[in-house]
């Protein structure tokens, strides 16, 4: 289960309600890679090292939803908390002018985030993310009224040691285009598998999820007047182009980048494209 090298070496980091483990590495000002539902900073082996060649201090957390390695039992998990976890992520290690990119589930908890303490972030690329009622869209919208059922997690990771079940859409089949390495699953599949405390925090994240989450956020958007990228896949299966056009219509500063032969997984399926994409929002919007 060990992470990718590219992401840099691992640390650890108490913040309130638990500690959490991050990947770092190079130098300059602060981008901080925020992932999803069930995968983990692996997601973004393929955009970190690139960003960091070319002159950026990458950091890219484990959030606790459910393929992180160390429990946060003490930690409340809604959307809401989540969010306040990062907010406290970047203030424990002293980031400003943060540029914030999220993926899938990260960026449903990023649009939260923005409406709550948005003070270190200087901008934000959404990548094909959750947003107004799609907090989760379809298949996925199953998943919370799914984990206040006793039991249901231990049986849903039980059945995912069943690799051709990982191309179903209720697994990676509708958010990868193309199969995602067995390392890679297994580090996003093996920590909620092997350990109980890893299931009642990803049980405790699911059971909570709602689109009134997203949808308060929303009601919000107009007061964020940081520059906004929505990197979106053009043939996403679970978030469609129109969900880009909506945010790109209700958030004061925001532009759209279409994004070819991908799906959700931006970072699995068109990671140049997609670094390409946050460079050159980086340099667009630079602080002087």
């Amino acid at each position: 289960m060990a992470t990718s090298a590219a992401l840099g070496p691992a640390r650890e980091v108490d913040l309130p309600g638990g500690r959490i483990r991050y990947h770092e590495t190079g130098s300059g000002a602060p981008v901080v890679f925020v992932h999803g539902l069930l995968v983990n900073a692996d997601l973004w082996r393929k955009v970190v090292p690139a960003v960091a060649a070319a002159g950026y201090r990458c950091l890219a957390p484990d959030l606790p939803l459910g393929a992180h390695q160390i429990p946060v039992p003490n930690a409340d998990l809604t959307p809401v908390s989540v969010a306040d976890l990062i907010a406290a992520f970047l203030q424990r290690l002293d980031l400003t002018d943060v540029t914030l990119v999220a993926n899938d589930t990260g960026g449903a908890i990023t649009q939260v985030l923005l409406t709550r303490d948005r003070s270190r972030i200087g901008r934000v690329v959404l990548a094909s993310v959750d947003s107004y009622e799609g907090f989760f869209p379809r298949p996925f919208s199953v998943l919370p009224p799914l984990a206040k059922i006793p039991g249901s997690i231990r049986l849903l990771t039980d059945t995912m040691r069943i690799r051709a079940l990982h191309r179903l859409p209720l697994a990676f089949g509708w958010v990868a285009k193309r199969p995602v390495p067995p390392e890679i699953i297994d580090s996003y599949l093996l920590p909620s598998r092997n350990s109980a405390a890893i299931r009642k925090d990803l049980r405790r994240f699911l059971a909570s999820v709602h689109p009134r989450y997203t949808l308060d956020a929303a009601k919000r958007f107009g007061e964020i007047d940081l520059p906004v990228l929505l990197a979106w896949a053009r043939d996403d299966r679970v978030f469609p182009v129109s969900f880009a056009e909506r945010l790109a219509r209700d958030l004061p500063n925001a532009t759209v980048r279409l994004i070819d032969d991908s799906y959700t997984f931006l970072p699995e399926d068109q990671p140049e494209l997609l670094t390409e994409s946050i460079l050159e929002f980086t340099r667009l919007h630079a602080t002087p």
